[in-house]
């Protein structure tokens, strides 16, 4: 749920947005087919936008729907978008893709999750590399955040735990950035405080762990080395998102895949469900 100081206008809002994407008021106004001193009479509250306008100016500054919604509010609007859930039967086509994609990734593990990291659907490749999690972290709802940096989850099992939850860390602060969120700010401040477990002794596999999966190969992006049944992996991740969505829910809603890294890891996920 994002909340919204009562006393807060759309202008002041706007300008936030504006400042955030580094536009000036001109390059803002040439972008949305306006003029820089209407640009400024609507940050400083002598004008106020029509709900065109606002929908125009949070679209070039690439507000979130959420965000959108709240905006129109603010200007005295109804709002825009819908939220519905996503169990709800108008959802329907919404899970069936959604369902088809994660299956067609398997064995390669991959996740849904909403604004605040709650898994809201998983495939078998996930859930493969999930063993071993003790069951209280695997009660729903589930949250991707705690099953990573849990020390009790997967990250005594991180190789490049270090890196790869400084990354996770950043991930949110740029999101709390963007959207006001209580639960994604308590979210953020709980996993931050999460001990970090210590590498696992000997090799960076662990204890009769294959580390030598990925070693001396170039990284083009941060990869998640990880250890499952006495092997060390090498993913790459990727985040996809609907595009232009029309509903707060399918806005928020972020496909995760682990595509493997290197050849090891794709043989040893393969010869699991082989």
């Amino acid at each position: 749920m994002t909340t919204v100081a009562p006393d807060t206008g759309v202008g002041p809002q706007l300008r936030g947005w504006r400042e955030r994407r580094r536009l000036s008021q001109l390059e803002l106004a040439l972008r949305a087919d306006s003029s820089a001193r209407h640009i400024s009479f609507v940050e400083t509250g002598r004008a106020r936008p029509s709900e065109e306008m606002v929908l125009r100016l949070a679209d070039h500054l690439d507000v979130p729907v959420r965000e959108r919604n709240a905006l129109l509010v603010m200007a005295g609007y109804a709002p825009r978008f819908t939220q519905t859930a996503l169990g709800d039967p108008a959802m329907a086509p919404v899970r069936e893709a959604v369902e088809r994609l994660l299956q067609g990734y398997d064995p390669y593990p991959a996740l849904v999750v909403d604004a605040t990291y709650t898994v809201m659907a998983s495939n078998q490749g996930m859930r493969m590399l999930l063993e071993g999690v003790p069951e209280r972290l695997l009660t729903p709802p589930l949250n991707a955040m705690r099953l990573t940096l849990h020390p009790g989850g997967l990250a005594p099992r991180i190789l490049n735990l270090p890196e790869w939850r400084a990354d996770l860390l950043r991930q949110m602060e740029r999101q709390m950035a963007l959207v006001r969120s209580p639960e994604l700010r308590a979210l953020y401040e709980e996993v931050a405080a999460y001990p970090v477990p210590d590498r696992p002794s000997g090799d960076p596999g662990g204890p009769g762990a294959d580390a030598g999966s990925g070693a001396g190969a170039p990284s083009l992006a941060l990869p998640l080395r990880i250890t499952h049944r006495g092997r060390a992996l090498s993913f790459l991740s990727s985040i996809a998102t609907f595009n232009t969505p029309m509903d707060v829910t399918v806005a928020e809603l972020a496909i995760e895949t682990l595509l493997p890294a290197d050849r090891e890891t794709a043989d040893h996920l393969r010869s699991l469900v082989a």
